[in-house]
């Protein structure tokens, strides 16, 4: 029975790996109890390397007289069980927490007319299977809560192409922005192959993404220079021409789906990059003070705010999952992001 289950672990892994790759997934029709299937086995697998863990570590631990022995075998049985019970908080609690997350954006000698104006963000929404209408509908009314001046959406709207795309945009052109929705495409639109239909899509539902384009904004007596840019991909010289868009005596700002084009960015005169893509790691583990995800492999721009210069980031960890409906250690988030001077 045993060999049976292991058996049975292994074909769903390996279920979870094939229809995880790519757009392998897409030669099907839709099939949201599949998807869940699929990812739910790289959950088992996460849940399984981790009680593989536990399980050595107990068993290679030094000798104990037969009382503590006994006490340790009682042990055992209960931290086999926590890599399964911390993967279904991650699943089914943490997952479904959305945050409203509040920050200060540093910008050097601010225009007063612009000190706190409020900026709506919401990113990496991958409308799916894993993060529906109802998900989507509550991060928007976070968002208007805030009586945001400008929303900003940057990247990421769904995960595969046979996603729905038009329905999410619907949902997105409930926010209510003073000066409008502008957004920026991710590297799931480059997957999806729809980077240009998400562009026209957005435009019937009053949203303007800007692909190496800027657009000048007035706030009373200052003006705001706002910038956007496709996703960023590696190998590749970043934000080419970006530079251009720049407008002295504005205040720049730069929506980046990849914050790892930060130090360009401040190079170039961006004063501040509004970006998402690592979703905080989505599975995030704190060990000895350092946070442990795989998004470190990738750029040192995780989560929050950084600053080079007299520029600034705000890297979200965005609304949705990739891989598997699992979040551990980093919540979902929507943010509002006000612009507060700095004198240096």
């Amino acid at each position: 029975m045993v060999h049976a289950w292991r058996w049975l672990g292994m074909a769903w892994l390996t279920f979870g790996f094939v229809f995880g790759v790519g757009q392998i997934g897409t030669l099907f029709p839709p099939s949201p109890v599949r998807d869940w299937v699929r990812g739910m086995a790289v959950v088992y697998g996460l849940g399984a390397i981790g009680t593989w863990l536990t399980h050595e570590a107990i068993r290679r631990a030094p000798a104990f007289d037969p009382k503590r022995r006994q006490l340790l075998g009682a042990a055992k049985l209960s931290a086999i069980a926590l890599p399964a019970t911390v993967c279904g908080y991650g699943v089914f609690v943490e997952r479904n927490e959305f945050q409203m997350r509040e920050v200060d954006l540093p910008i050097p000698n601010l225009p007063p007319a612009l000190q706190g104006l409020r900026i709506a963000q919401i990113t990496d929404i991958h409308f799916s299977a894993y993060l529906g209408v109802k998900e989507l509908n509550r991060a928007v009314a976070m968002a208007n809560e805030t009586k945001p001046h400008l929303a900003l959406l940057t990247g990421d709207f769904i995960t595969l192409r046979r996603d729905p795309l038009d329905r999410c945009l619907e949902l997105l052109s409930q926010l209510r922005a003073e000066a409008g929705m502008f957004g920026c495409l991710g590297n799931h639109e480059i997957i999806a192959n729809c980077e240009r239909y998400t562009e026209h899509a957005a435009a019937r539902f009053g949203i303007r993404i800007l692909r190496g384009k800027s657009e000048p904004l007035r706030f009373g007596e200052a003006a705001l220079n706002l910038g956007g840019v496709d996703y960023q991909r590696s190998g590749r010289p970043y934000l080419e021409g970006a530079g251009s868009l720049i407008v002295p005596g504005t205040v720049d700002l730069l929506m980046s789906h990849n914050p790892d084009v930060f130090p360009v960015a401040a190079a170039q005169g961006w004063q501040a990059t509004i970006a998402g893509h690592t979703h905080g790691g989505q599975v995030n583990f704190e060990l000895l003070g350092e946070q442990l995800n795989v998004a470190r492999f990738f750029t040192p721009y995780v989560y929050g705010l950084y600053r080079e210069g007299g520029s600034s980031i705000y890297v979200s960890r965005g609304l949705g999952t990739v891989g598997a409906p699992i979040r551990l250690g980093a919540p979902p988030e929507v943010n509002l992001i006000r612009l507060c001077a700095t004198s240096s």
